[in-house]
């Protein structure tokens, strides 16, 4: 059995995470898993049914009517799909209440809990890159390699910004930095798993490098560390 590495790529909203993450998995040939999807179908679930994110003991109470596996990543093609139920979410789970929600609700012990296991389940049969806040500080401590990926808050506002300006209702640049900033302060001060860099995690700030650059610097990391 060829031999199954574990990359865990954390860092705050905006960093580009998912898109570097996704590109570099690609040319490797490693799985991408993008598990800050999986809290977002749940915000998005808890949304459509009328509860709200914030509200911690109703989320949990439904949270427990959900069977095994009724939020999944599936792989089609090679690309990640987000499913709630039998219902493909991923075109639905970018926007910016869903991305507030999910900040919320990943700040509940029982949700993350209730996820963790379809993660280490997916690391545990494949190669992977796996991006989140807290993948190699709890989800993936013994990870081949930890990055923490991140940039300036000013700069990941712009990136964002640029992505949302031709969308109708499209928001002001402040208001995108403050948002960007107040996601910031809510994942690093949450009580549980807050956004961190790992101690034996290696630093990645991608201010200064467009989005080529980026990637080419994550598989480097990569390539050294494992010997690819």
């Amino acid at each position: 059995m060829a031999k199954v590495y574990n990359i865990a790529i954390d860092g705050p909203a905006g960093a580009g995470k998912s898109t570097i993450a996704k590109a570099a998995a690609k040319q490797l040939g490693f799985i991408y898993v993008d598990t800050g999807a999986l809290y977002r179908a749940v915000a998005l679930e808890m949304m459509s049914r009328g509860i709200s994110p914030n509200d911690k003991e109703r989320v949990i109470a439904e949270l427990e009517k959900f069977g095994d596996g009724y939020f999944s990543l599936r792989f089609i093609d090679g690309v990640q799909h987000v499913f709630s139920g039998e219902k493909d979410v991923s075109s639905m789970i970018r926007t910016p209440e869903v991305s507030m929600g999910a900040s919320a609700v990943s700040a509940i012990p029982e949700v993350r809990k209730f996820l963790f296991e379809l993660q280490r389940d997916i690391a545990a049969k494949n190669s992977v890159i796996m991006d989140g806040r807290d993948i190699g500080t709890v989800v993936l401590p013994n990870a081949d390699l930890k990055i923490f990926l991140t940039a300036s808050a000013e700069v990941r506002a712009e990136r964002r910004f640029k992505e949302l300006a031709e969308k109708p209702d499209c928001p002001t640049y402040e208001q995108v930095l403050s948002d960007i900033k107040q996601r910031d302060y809510n994942d690093m001060h949450r009580e549980t798993s807050p956004l961190k860099q790992a101690d034996d995690a290696v630093l990645a700030d991608t201010s200064e490098l467009d989005l080529d650059g980026a990637i080419a610097l994550i598989i480097s990391m990569i390539k050294e560390k494992c010997a690819l």
